[in-house]
């Protein structure tokens, strides 16, 4: 272990971060894995970046400032020019009289060099701060304002076509190259992008309409309108997009797809590029597939302990089928990927089949399905067979063909992991009956099924005490009083039925700067999972035709979603109406 980490974990136990006895865990722990300590920490939620950055500062001998909450106005911020900024990671935030404050994420001497010749012209003192990546990330952002850098790139535009933003052809064909590749035109784009990856967007949308062209981001599932651009570029935004993906420049009339591969942030980040045709243009859809982001732990997920402990008895076995169910954007992938990392040991033969690859995990054989040219998830599935695996991902299954399939290779000895589109979690028996495979094999092969949604997490540094109407606290407790005692005191251990509200405090979003005054910051899984155990088989196989009655009745512990959304509700999670809002879509 470095004798920097060593300092670190000495550091936060003085400050009394951690115990003596957590630092020795840690240590051992870092030293038998050789991971790096910071990520070790924020990842487990040992500690948060602000508390590391802050024990960092004292070992430098430094003060420390935490931004998150600052607006720097842009006179003070503009005192160090952006280059400098990005170069060293520095950024100036505050000015009294002929003092000024500079934040840095690294005491840097070349970085104090540039900073005290900048400040000598104007005969300035200077204070140095040390400051989070988080900090200097929020901070530097207000150099490039969206709108900003989008209107100079029209201003460009507008005076290489000289004059004013014309309406141009509402075909792409009569574009030139020139257009379509015109510094503007590309600067718009990567601007979009940048700004789309920096907010944590899933997606970009771009939109035509009479007289704009609306941009939106998916954020934590919500679309929020980013910028509105001139309706004259949109034709051009759409080709330069185009020519970035390789696909027709001149086909209008159909929908395209493809793919792009861009160094964003630093960072090496694929997008998923679908065009449709509307009455008069085409609008782009673009997916964010951060590769490189890393997997997921089931825990950070937000699973409850009773469907962690069904998960992992589930993915033991050495055959069989498991399911994660959900509608579109449940996070069904995300969680596949957590189980296939705590899986992927040197002793198995790890294969997969997925539309598109999502995150790339190493020693696991990924395959990205292609249907135009015929190799399919069933096609795939055939070929994956021969490659002698011992766990199998199907990214999802679509057809009759590919359940028949899956259900073979899990009644031969491989474990099946895949996902369905179903509400709940024994709708996928009934889906996969749809699909025409038999109940005895379906009885046989299935062991674990999960249905998941993802609801928004509250922001932690803004979310405020609420009081609920006596119909949503009865609401409440009409879903949580049904559970036995140990479920419900394995997640709330202060629990009492008749006086819930006084032992639990309910909260709702605010926003602030740090969450993009949303008053949401990620997402968390409320889910239900099902464990196909002998009276369930015993069940299937008869055809009882009220499944869901049966599994509550048949299941010794059995959490529903919205047993589980309500748990979070009353853990400071998340919020009654955002569990209300995706349990009903």
């Amino acid at each position: 272990m470095l004798d920097s980490d060593l300092k670190i974990l000495d550091t936060l136990t003085l400050r009394q971060a951690l115990t003596a006895e957590k630092a020795k865990e840690i240590e051992n722990e870092i030293t038998a894995k050789g991971v790096n300590l910071e990520n070790f920490l924020l990842e487990n939620k040992i500690v948060n970046e602000e508390q590391i950055t802050e024990a960092r500062a004292q070992i430098a001998g430094m003060p420390y400032f935490n931004l998150l909450e600052k607006e720097v106005p842009e006179a003070i911020l503009n005192f160090l020019p952006e280059e400098i900024a990005q170069t060293y990671k520095i950024i100036c935030f505050a000015k009294e009289g002929r003092e000024i404050k500079i934040g840095m994420v690294e005491p840097n001497l070349k970085a104090m060099e540039a900073v005290n010749f900048l400040a000598a012209e104007g005969k300035f003192k200077v204070e140095y701060y040390i400051v989070s990546v988080s900090s200097f990330k929020k901070t530097f952002k207000q150099y490039q304002k969206i709108e900003e850098e989008i209107s100079s790139a029209l201003q460009v535009k507008a005076e290489e076509d000289g004059d004013e933003l014309i309406e141009v052809d509402s075909s792409i064909d009569n574009l030139s190259t020139d257009e379509i590749n015109s510094a503007p035109v590309s600067r718009i784009v990567a601007v979009i992008i940048r700004h789309a990856v920096e907010a944590r967007a899933s997606d970009i949308h771009i939109e035509p309409y009479a007289k704009e062209s609306r941009v939106r981001y998916r954020i934590d599932g919500i679309l929020h309108t980013s910028l509105v651009l001139p309706k004259s570029i949109h034709n051009a935004v759409i080709a330069r997009i185009k020519v970035l993906a390789k696909l027709k420049l001149d086909e209008t009339r159909v929908p395209q797809d493809g793919r792009i591969r861009l160094v964003v942030s630093n960072r090496e980040i694929d997008f998923r590029v679908s065009t449709l045709p509307l009455a008069s243009q085409e609008k782009v859809v673009m997916r964010i597939l951060d590769t490189v982001a890393g997997v997921q732990t089931l825990e950070n997920l937000g699973f409850n302990k009773l469907a962690l402990t069904r998960i992992r008895e589930g993915i033991k076995k050495t055959s069989g089928m498991v399911l994660v169910t959900g509608p579109t954007g449940s996070g069904k992938t995300t969680t596949l990927y957590s189980t296939l990392d705590i899986l992927n040991k040197e002793g198995v033969n790890i294969s997969t089949l997925e539309d598109p690859i999502e995150y790339e995990i190493k020693g696991i054989n990924q395959s990205q399905v292609k249907p135009r040219i015929g190799f399919s998830f069933a096609n795939g599935l055939r070929s994956l067979l021969r490659q002698d695996p011992d766990i199998i991902m199907v990214g999802e299954i679509r057809d009759e063909e590919t359940a028949e399939l899956s259900i073979h290779a899990s009644l031969t000895g491989h474990l099946v992991l895949s996902t369905l589109h179903t509400n709940d979690a024994i709708g996928a028996v009934l889906r996969l009956l749809d699909m025409k495979v038999e109940r005895f094999l379906l009885a046989s092969t299935l062991k674990v099924i999960v249905a998941q949604r993802l609801a928004r997490r509250l922001c932690t540094h803004c979310k405020q005490e609420v009081q609920l109407s006596e119909e949503a606290k009865e609401e409440i407790r009409a879903e949580l009083v049904t559970l036995p005692e140990n479920i419900i005191k394995s997640e709330l251990p202060d629990f009492s039925p008749t006086d819930i509200f006084e032992r639990y405090k309910i909260y709702q979003p605010v926003g602030c700067p740090r969450c993009e005054n949303t008053g949401y910051s990620g997402r968390v899984s409320i889910a239900e999972v099902v464990e196909i155990n002998d009276e369930l088989k015993e069940i299937i196989n008869a055809g009882e035709e009220n499944l869901n009655e049966a599994v509550v009745r048949k299941t010794e512990d059995f959490i529903s979603i919205k047993q589980d959304g309500m748990i979070k509700v009353l853990q400071g999670v998340t919020n009654l109406e955002e569990v209300l809002r995706v349990i009903e879509s």
